[in-house]
């Protein structure tokens, strides 16, 4: 007879939107164990699996805290309430909760304001008067604010009664919006397939309670251009004819997202289940017309990505990593995905750049036969490169040659080199912008580079990227023992490239909001102070280059703010799936003299 020897979950925290699969392990009458599902359309020897869910329903009222959602919560912000915020994000669990995470807090009643053209005058109002009724609110004298917050019950007990709902049917299932707050049961046992009498007792788990999917304060586009942001977009949040919008972010592969690397970050956010529902809300949330992503598992590409994205009107390309290196698991080899809204741009070409075949044409070429496996040791890295020719389907505005095609074209990579390696890092970029040149001799077309290249600003990577050379005392020049470095004069392109996110940095004057941004960069070398924070390392790794004589930037999406991230210790978090943050730019092409 089948039964059933153990079921547990990989993780007892449900959260809504993100797939429960309990792991199942079964006896087969002749002794072998599986963890495979046994349906009733496949009985096997008569026997077959029923797997339901329940979902426990009390009598009450159910929050959960916007800060710690695995705890109930038992305040509610009426600021909040007032300025219109998301209702989740106005639940705590204690006071203390709403103390520690105030200054955070407030600043989204500032932002809501702002974002309305307020003056504060209704929020002061309401945080100014003191409501002594007895229905659940409390005065919880926070100092240092400048007023009286209120706070009201969101909890209240209406009787203990509570019972058991069947929620599903089968042996995944994915929390909704109702079961928040409450507790869910999974119960498996074994059927007879003919009598279809359940044999034996049933095996049953419990969930904590569910918690809703944590959602951070929607990023803005700040206009660099001089242009009303408000006349770039459709009703729908989607670029208008004259301008195009490309993302490119680090989502961090599953692989590395570990408990023994990210210590900070809960267990549960770290899970691919929860992580890749987050990152998909926050990709598609962007409405970017062009999606570079780096870090993108092979097997997430094809079963995930491509096909959730595709039902956003995305058509997607994609190249992997080669695995001479690599020794792990061939479906979790990660490589970079370029995705493209199919209403806004069609495809004419792609190119795969490897650079583990120009390490070897190198050693080949310049390598002694002596040192050739040394070489290939130090150069080959598996990293891979992927650059898209498109043709706009939108009109250029301004152009003094209508009806000529708009090509553009993107090159998306990671340079996921050791940070040693400084030289191997450097000839990536110098291999991929000599590629690049070659495309952009044969044709006069506008260039996008992105990507994660492991550079801080001020290296010599970045100096090539950025001003076209690198200057030949550059300090990471003097470790070149391959020599491929050599000469230093050789380090050139001649690609008018241009960091995008360099334009907060160049603006004069403008809104309130392009001065915070100003705020968020770093002025010595105009690029954000950040695009990748963990617990132990701050900095800028992530851009988005362009060639300024055929394009100009328009907005860019607001960059994050330290201090904010790291109220959750650091990236990743609940909020932010990844160890990096997106970068977006809004382009328009500018017009063009030849074909």
């Amino acid at each position: 007879m089948l039964s059933v020897l153990r079921v547990h979950l990989p993780s007892d925290i449900p959260i809504v939107g993100c797939e429960l699969t309990p792991y199942v392990v079964l006896r087969f009458p002749d002794g072998n164990i599986t963890a495979d599902d046994v349906p009733e359309s496949a009985p096997v020897d008569g026997y077959y699996l029923r797997c339901k869910w329940y979902r426990k329903q009390n009598d009450r009222r159910i929050a959960v805290c916007s800060i710690h959602p695995t705890e109930l919560a038992t305040l509610q912000c009426l600021g909040c309430i007032k300025a219109k915020l998301p209702v989740a994000k106005s639940y705590h669990c204690s006071s203390r909760c709403f103390f520690d995470a105030w200054q955070h807090h407030r600043a989204l009643h500032d932002r809501a304001a702002n974002a309305v053209n307020e003056n504060g005058t209704e929020e002061e109002e309401l945080f100014g008067r003191f409501n002594s009724s007895s229905s659940g609110v409390v005065n919880t004298g926070l100092s240092g604010s400048g007023s009286t917050p209120l706070y009201s019950g969101s909890v209240s007990e209406k009787g203990s009664g509570e019972t058991w709902f069947e929620v599903g049917r089968s042996k995944t299932y994915t929390p909704s919006a109702e079961d928040i707050g409450q507790v869910l049961k999974f119960e498996c046992l074994t059927v007879d397939a003919e009598t279809r009498i359940p044999i034996g007792p049933a095996s049953t788990i419990f969930t904590s309670r569910v918690i809703p999917a944590p959602t951070p304060t929607p990023r803005r586009l700040i206009p660099v251009g001089g242009a009303d942001i408000m006349g770039h977009f459709d009703s729908d949040g989607r670029t208008a004819s004259g301008t195009f919008t490309v993302l490119s972010y680090n989502i961090l592969s599953d692989v590395y997202a570990t408990s023994e690397i990210y210590s900070y970050c809960p267990t549960w956010a770290l899970s691919w289940q929860y992580r890749r529902q987050n990152l998909l809300r926050e990709i598609v949330g962007y409405h970017a017309d062009i999606l570079c992503l780096q870090e993108v598992q092979s097997n997430h590409f094809e079963e995930f990505f491509a096909p959730e994205l595709d039902k956003h009107g995305y058509q997607a390309l994609y190249k992997k990593r080669t695995s001479e290196v690599y020794a792990g698991n061939p479906n979790s080899i990660d490589g970079c995905a370029t995705f493209f809204r199919r209403d806004r741009f069609s495809h004419v070409k792609k190119y795969e750049v490897e650079f583990n075949k120009a390490a070897q044409s190198l050693t080949d070429a310049v390598i002694p036969t002596g040192q050739k496996k040394a070489a290939l040791g130090r150069l080959i890295k598996d990293n891979v490169a992927l650059i898209v020719v498109l043709e706009a389907k939108f009109s250029n505005h301004g152009s003094d040659t209508p009806g000529k095609r708009q090509l553009l074209c993107v090159a998306n990579t990671h340079v996921n080199v050791h940070h040693e390696l400084k030289d191997v890092k450097l000839w990536q970029v110098h291999t991929l912008l000599k590629g690049l040149e070659k495309i952009a001799v044969s044709a006069d077309i506008p260039m996008l580079v992105c990507g994660d290249f492991n550079s801080l600003p001020g290296s010599a990577s970045h100096a090539l990227l950025a001003r076209g050379k690198v200057d030949q005392m550059h300090p990471e020049l003097v470790v070149d023992p391959l020599g491929i470095l050599r000469p230093a004069t050789k380090l050139t392109h001649q690609l008018p490239l241009v960091s995008a996110y360099s334009s907060f940095a160049r603006m004069v004057g403008g809104s309130m909001g392009l001065g915070q941004q100003r705020s968020r960069m770093d002025l010595k070398t105009n690029e954000p102070l950040f695009t990748n924070c963990t617990r132990d390392f701050t900095g800028t790794l992530d851009y988005i280059f362009y060639t300024a004589d055929s394009l100009t930037v328009e907005s860019l999406l607001e960059l994050l703010d330290e201090e904010s991230l790291r109220k959750d210790t650091a990236l990743p978090s609940p909020e932010w799936s990844s160890d990096h943050i997106a970068l977006l730019a809004e382009f328009q092409c500018m017009p063009r003299t030849r074909q």
